[in-house]
């Protein structure tokens, strides 16, 4: 699927050291990320504390497999269909009941 970014672990300790009172920028160029991404996992972890309104982490874990799914099963859906309208060329719908004899 491509990178997913820093481990936990790793944003959990930047964000330790941010917290110790270290500049943003001097950790960022120390470990050679960018200070963008430490104030996004910054304003994330604030966020999942409560401490700000937004989506927490888990909630946007939540809605992102949701919207796989729904992505899914819209395509599924689309399958279906595209045979039904196949099916309905090919075999013909039956007419009611059958002339008596």
């Amino acid at each position: 699927m491509g990178r997913r970014g820093y481990p936990p672990e790793f944003r959990r300790k930047v964000l330790d050291l941010v917290a110790a009172g270290r500049p943003i920028v001097d950790v960022a160029r120390d470990l050679g990320i960018s200070a963008q991404s430490i104030y996004s996992w910054r304003r994330q972890d604030r966020i999942d504390q409560g401490l700000e309104p937004g989506l927490t982490s888990a909630e946007k874990s939540e809605l992102t497999a949701a919207k796989r799914r729904i992505a899914e099963l819209e395509a599924e859906l689309a399958v279906h269909r595209r045979a039904s309208e196949l099916l309905g060329k090919v075999v013909p719908p039956k007419g009611g009941s059958r002339p008596s004899r």
